[in-house]
């Protein structure tokens, strides 16, 4: 059952009394018992036999089962969409998204949060990966790191996370402690909460103000969720992401025109995309960018109104940087 929409003193005790359910079963159930109700952990049919079959054979299974994912995925649009439009207010309040998770969860959330400022200039701290175990746990398993709670609250208080945060806690089996702790603290300091888990009823549910489960059903390999659990989840945090940062103006039509051009391929595809939109030739698409310091969006604000590059900022300034606002063409 999805916890009602509530705002104000009486979210807070409706949540916290589901809480106290919720830490009084982790504490007393045992951890078989609760692997035998998770979806994730369920074993398939389809598979059953799959030490039996050629690699091709196999090949052909996994990609039968993957094919599953997306209309999971997509059973969850709704909640996708609206955890997208409160993380995009809070970017626009200055504040941050952080993804918690342990093991492959905490991984996809650190790589997720690694690739926005080269993709739409953002800076480092605005979407922050919080993995259980620290940086070391992002290439080997730190034993046992994901069983603590009090963990999560430290890692969470270090980075001083605010009632003007999103936190969304990652856990595929939805019972992982270090993710439960984190979300509790989250609450405990008015930051909105998100869960997302590859089962339906499980422990971030009472814990989250939007709750995000698309079920895969079992895999391929009982309980490997870094499979199409993790697939699953890769997809859910690219839609969180990329919404909510087309939300607040950092593409033109489906252009990355807030593209950090940090490498070889990213001051190609700069030079490119900016000859395509305003129309010029790419060597003087080149001498434009680099007067205005690598940024495309300021650049074709330049070209298009023939204003300086300090105009041209503060003109995207007053637009919320949303560059369609501004009318200077219509992308393709």
């Amino acid at each position: 059952m999805n916890p009602p929409r509530l705002t104000g003193a009486a979210t807070l005790l409706y949540f916290d009394a589901i809480s106290f359910v919720a830490v009084r079963e982790i504490t007393h159930a045992k951890p078989s018992t609760m692997l035998n109700q998770l979806t994730t952990e369920a074993s398939n049919p389809a598979s059953a036999q799959i030490d039996s079959l050629s690699a091709l054979q196999i090949v052909q299974l996994i990609n039968q089962q993957d094919a599953l994912i997306a209309a999971a995925v997509n059973t969850q649009a709704e909640r996708i969409a609206e955890a997208v439009d409160v993380i995009a207010d809070k970017f626009r309040s200055n504040g941050r998204l952080v993804y918690l998770g342990a093991g492959t969860s905490g991984r996809l959330g650190v790589l997720d949060a690694s690739e926005c400022p080269p993709t739409f200039r953002t800076p480092p701290e605005m979407v922050v990966g919080v993995i259980a175990g620290g940086p070391e746990a992002l290439t080997r398993a730190i034993e046992g790191a994901e069983d603590h709670p009090e963990f999560a609250k430290r890692d969470l208080a270090e980075i001083k996370l605010s009632d003007n945060d999103v936190l969304v806690g990652i856990a595929t089996s939805g019972r992982t402690p270090y993710v439960i702790g984190g979300l509790q603290y989250a609450r405990s300091v008015g930051a909105v909460t998100v869960g997302l888990s590859c089962n339906p009823n499980c422990q971030l549910r009472p814990l989250s103000q939007i709750m995000i489960a698309p079920v895969v059903g079992p895999e391929v390999v009982s309980g490997s969720t870094r499979l199409k659990a993790g697939t699953a989840t890769k997809m859910v945090l690219n839609m969180l992401t990329t919404g909510a940062m087309i939300r607040i103006g950092k593409t033109y039509g489906n252009r990355m025109v807030d593209v950090r051009a940090t490498n070889e391929k990213l001051v190609a595809r700069s030079r490119q995309m900016l000859s395509e939109i305003v129309g010029i030739p790419i060597e003087q698409a080149e001498q434009l960018l680099h007067r205005c310091e690598g940024e495309v969006k300021t650049a074709i604000v330049v070209h298009m109104r023939d204003v300086s590059p300090q105009t041209a900022r503060r003109q995207l300034a007053g637009v919320d940087g949303h560059l369609s606002r501004l009318r200077v063409s219509s992308p393709e």
